[in-house]
């Protein structure tokens, strides 16, 4: 009798016979698609234009030469943004790669038709590939808005920058007058000023004039900032409002995460992958004996600053964990800014968890303000019984922001809370 050893099953099996993959390489005007077979060998390739009618052709060219399981596509966030809309609703398989290195490119060379190839055979071998943003939803609505708020932001800074200056070098009249109000104090002031709209050439009537159009020109990008931010609020809650009812997180912070992850979250597989997104995963670094970590450098820097931010606030308002954790840490002999670090991973987690499981925005605010007013109990008593700002307090109760747990901490203590007794 003669034994048999039965192999045991592969777990990444071969791709059948007849599967195909493809690679795009993007530019602004043209897209160059390449077809290959699974073993890596050229099927077909063919330049398009970069435009509707362009991305219809390249899906009838895939489906014209057979089954192709998955599409490699070079910046889906760019200039492949439009073009991997179109293949994922075409119903096929798109996968992010990555370009090539200055050093593979010295090596073999560089053309469109070369890197739609390289892009196919990036697919095929698996490395340096990711699930792409669908970029088909409300975060899509949330990063235009928070580019267009960074801008308005920068133009702003770059105004209140220049206003500063020119107090500096202006006449002394100008100073004198202006010296002692900084801030939002000094824009208003400015922009309420007569200097005349004459042509004089005299530097003190120049520098008044150009003061006043610069708090103009200040305000109108502050009030372009209001309406960002109103906006940003009500898509935040549409979207997650389970990142409103965190500590530390505010409609913008809470958008930036938004955006970074996507309107495709679950593609963002595990708590590690999500820290790595946010640049807040150690690096490893060891070599030979020596066994060590460093920071991380990559990753998406704006929800990385997000995450600082949360940080920062929750440590600023003594959050009751964070506080626990950073007085830990340091008695463990740990630096500020590693602890800080280390609260940054601790927070992506929490937010990761958050961007997995949204939760229905239904605060109870307005039942919680009746109940309060019902007692009579002021709502700055009941802020400082529970030990938090009275802001947070008020947007709970108004219903812009969701926190299921201060709700249930304030139902126990105005339960607990007797009314004031009247003169």
């Amino acid at each position: 009798m003669t034994s048999m050893t039965v192999a045991p099953p592969l777990t990444n099996p071969p791709l059948p016979a007849e599967a195909l993959v493809a690679g795009v390489d993007t530019h602004k005007d043209t897209h160059h698609v390449a077809i290959l077979d699974h073993v890596g060998r050229p099927v077909a390739d063919r330049e398009f234009r970069a435009d509707g009618r362009g991305y219809a052709e390249i899906i009838t060219f895939l489906r014209g030469h057979g089954n192709v399981d998955r599409v490699g596509v070079e910046g889906t966030g760019s200039y492949g943004a439009g073009l991997s809309r179109a293949l994922a609703t075409a119903g096929m398989t798109v996968i992010e790669v990555a370009r090539h290195d200055r050093q593979a490119r010295r090596r073999r060379g560089k053309s469109d038709p070369l890197d739609a190839h390289q892009a196919a055979v990036t697919v095929l071998a698996d490395t340096d590939t990711a699930i792409p943003k669908s970029g088909d939803g409300a975060v899509e609505s949330l990063r235009i808005l928070i580019g267009e708020r960074r801008s308005a932001a920068k133009a702003r800074a770059q105004v209140m920058n220049q206003i500063h200056a020119l107090l500096i070098t202006a006449p002394e009249l100008v100073r004198h007058a202006f010296r002692a109000l900084t801030g939002q104090r000094l824009v208003n002031t400015l922009a309420k000023t007569r200097p005349g709209t004459g042509g004089s050439g005299d530097p003190d009537v120049v520098a008044r004039q150009t003061l006043k159009r610069l708090a103009t020109r200040y305000l109108t990008m502050q009030a372009e900032i209001d309406i960002i931010e109103q906006q940003l609020g009500l898509l935040v809650r549409q979207v997650n409002p389970t990142l409103l009812s965190l500590g530390g997180v505010g409609p913008v912070t809470a958008a930036t995460l938004l955006v970074a992850a996507g309107d495709n979250p679950e593609r963002l597989r595990t708590r590690a992958t999500f820290a790595a997104l946010a640049g807040v995963a150690p690096i490893p670094a060891s070599s030979g004996q020596r066994t060590r970590h460093r920071l991380s450098r990559g990753g998406n820097r704006h929800a990385n600053a997000a995450l600082h931010r949360i940080v920062l606030l929750r440590m600023r308002h003594r959050e009751p964990r964070t506080m626990a954790y950073f007085e830990r840490r340091r008695a463990e002999g740990l630096t500020n800014r590693d602890i800080m670090r280390c609260l940054k991973r601790h927070v992506a987690n929490e937010i990761y968890a958050a961007l997995l499981n949204p939760a229905a925005d239904n605060p109870t605010g307005h039942e919680l303000r009746a109940q309060r007013q019902q007692i009579g109990i002021p709502i700055s008593i009941l802020a400082a019984t529970l030990g938090v700002p009275y802001q947070r307090l008020r947007r709970l109760e108004i219903g812009t922001r969701a926190d299921p747990e201060l709700e249930q901490r304030a139902s126990l203590a105005l339960a607990q809370l007797s009314p004031p007794e009247t003169a």
